[in-house]
């Protein structure tokens, strides 16, 4: 009997040592960036866990500025990216060498909002439904945070995309004189705007989904999103009409997130390509991961255990794209 026991464990070893020297990763080395903004981590390592059973090392997510991140894949010092913005980046992805440099292929996230908002009371009292509205200095006023006359603006970190967009738009919807752009540290400054609404004070920012500023400041409920007077967006997005099929503009296309890979790199590695094309992550579930961190749970032990339960809550899918993934190799 103990014969038998020993027989089969060794079998059982042997066929493991096998199977891992057949993944298709092995001995490859993986090296992921994303942005400062630690609720990308989320989506990051998710793919990193699908890299990891593929039998790749999987170094620890690298942070730097989108542009940068870009850049680096393009050169091949770093392998990929799970946050490419569908149209917000199109500038920085051509420029560091677009389709020419980039894998791209399949959604990973669909419905990404991104807009203006102000709180619900003083739009319901002061009947403000858009944003050029502000071009009023006695509307402008009510947001103004340090007395200068002109509304403050919480407004986009530099290097993300949405500072353009939000430059070129208070151009070119006459705002510049009595709207001012406060950028900077993004969670510091959105802290300070839920701050002042927790105070009954007026307040104007901007913001995305998914990201857990809608779960504190609820749009319909605490503030309202603002509509543009027209589309106008800068560079790459020139041509875009941000107007919704029913009507409404937002000022902002809904985006698409795409995993972004070095080409030459994803060419060589068809198992890694092929589940950076078929991954898809629902937008409320980072939602609701985001909310987490920001209630508290936002170690790197508190994160890696939502990666695993997510994957454990949907294990028939995960294991569908590995298996896919491995079959492209074949």
């Amino acid at each position: 009997m103990r014969k038998a026991l020993l027989a089969a464990a060794l079998t059982t070893l042997v066929a493991t040592q096998v199977s891992a020297a057949d993944l298709p990763g092995k001995g490859i080395t993986v090296k992921p960036l994303q942005s400062t903004i630690s609720e990308e981590t989320f989506q990051t390592l998710l793919v990193s866990r699908g890299l990891e059973k593929l039998g790749y090392t999987v170094e620890e997510p690298g942070e730097v500025d989108y542009n940068v991140a870009y850049t680096s894949i393009a050169s091949g010092d770093a392998t990929f990216i799970a946050t490419n913005w569908q149209p917000l980046h199109d500038d920085m992805y051509e420029a560091a060498g677009g389709d020419k440099k980039f894998y791209r292929q399949g959604t990973y996230v669909q419905g990404a909002a991104q807009g203006y908002l102000i709180d619900k009371k003083t739009a319901e009292k002061y009947h403000i439904t858009r944003i050029d509205q502000l071009k009023d200095p006695k509307i402008a006023k009510l947001f103004d945070t340090n007395n200068d006359g002109k509304a403050d603006l919480t407004g986009c970190t530099p290097g993300w995309g949405c500072e353009a967009v939000i430059n070129h738009q208070i151009k070119a919807f006459d705002l510049s004189n009595t709207v001012e752009h406060n950028q900077g540290n993004y969670a510091a400054l959105i802290a300070d705007t839920i701050t002042r609404f927790k105070q009954g004070k007026p307040i104007l920012y901007y913001t995305w989904t998914p990201y857990w500023v809608s779960d504190v400041l609820v749009p319909g409920r605490d503030t309202v999103w603002l509509q543009v007077p027209f589309s106008s967006m800068p560079g790459e997005q020139k041509d875009i009409d941000t107007k919704l099929p029913n009507g409404a503009n937002y000022g902002f296309p809904v985006n698409t997130m795409h995993i972004v890979a070095n080409k030459a790199w994803a060419e060589k590695n068809p198992a890694a390509a092929k589940l950076f094309s078929e991954m898809k992550l629902p937008i409320a579930d980072i939602n609701a991961q985001n909310s987490r961190m920001h209630q508290g749970q936002s170690s790197e032990a508190d994160i890696n255990a939502h990666v695993d339960g997510w994957i454990k809550a949907h294990q028939a899918q995960f294991d569908g794209w590995i298996k896919d993934a491995t079959a492209a190799t074949q």
